[in-house]
């Protein structure tokens, strides 16, 4: 078990729950409340969502009450915690774009960053891999 728990958490098989649907049920399992508390990213070409949490709660837990949650049963959906990663991928980042803004952008703690190591740019594909300093970001 790593030292840190993720504190994202992936759906899949989200097809027949809408977004909106998908926060409300959220906020409903974990008692808090999305934009506050956790944000929701869905990716509807991979039919997964991920729900990041700024508030500090047992993410472990969290998947345990989402898994016996009647309502995910029924929509068939699964939940597990993201993999740790010391790098991301950032897609459709404008050429205007410089290392030191996604620096900044990255460590900031409010989009649940932490100290970046490196930032390598793909003006070509609009994306940029950024690599922190450690796997658990927000420190």
């Amino acid at each position: 078990k790593s030292a840190k728990t993720s504190l994202s958490v992936v759906f899949e098989n989200i097809q027949g729950c809408s977004p909106k649907c998908l926060c409300m049920l959220l906020e409903n399992i974990s008692g808090l409340t999305v934009d506050d508390d956790f944000t929701v990213e869905v990716i509807p070409e991979m039919n997964v969502a991920v729900a990041t949490f700024t508030k500090s709660i047992d993410t472990e837990e969290f998947v345990k009450k989402c898994l016996q949650n009647k309502r995910v049963k029924k929509f068939k959906m699964t939940a597990r915690l993201l993999e740790l990663t010391q790098s991301i991928k950032a897609e459709n980042v404008p050429a205007s774009i410089s290392k030191d803004y996604l620096m900044v952008y990255f460590e900031s703690p409010r989009n649940g960053g932490g100290l970046v190591s490196d930032v390598q740019l793909f003006p070509e594909e609009k994306s940029a891999v950024i690599t922190f300093c450690h796997h658990e970001g927000n420190g």
